[in-house]
């Protein structure tokens, strides 16, 4: 039986996460969770949040991302990173627990 691992987070993640923070009251969590839905089966929520007691939480110098326990089989050994192309800047998830993705990357199938 093979092991699988939480998520990891890339530093450009954490980093974005941390500018969108800049300046707020109180910091906000990104949070990553799998629906049912999208094209593919499933779709990736990912939004601004407070943490739940439930949660698994990833955290880099006080910045964190947080994983429900029912996404985290969904998202296991999976890498969640930020990028900017010329089509935009976004969240992307390189998940290889995915058979297949849309073409937008925001819903997948298993």
């Amino acid at each position: 039986m093979q092991l699988s691992l939480p998520p990891q987070v890339t530093d450009r993640a954490f980093a974005q996460i941390d500018a969108i923070n800049a300046g707020a009251v109180e910091a906000k969590c990104l949070r990553v969770a799998v629906e049912g839905g999208g094209c593919s089966g499933f779709q990736y929520d990912i939004k601004l949040d407070d943490p739940a007691d439930d949660d698994l939480v990833l955290e880099k110098d006080g910045i964190k991302v947080l994983i429900d326990p029912v996404s985290l089989p969904f998202l296991a050994d999976s890498v969640i990173d930020y990028t900017q192309e010329l089509i935009g800047a976004r969240f992307v998830i390189e998940n290889p627990n995915a058979t297949s993705s849309c073409g937008c990357g925001t819903s997948f199938s298993m």
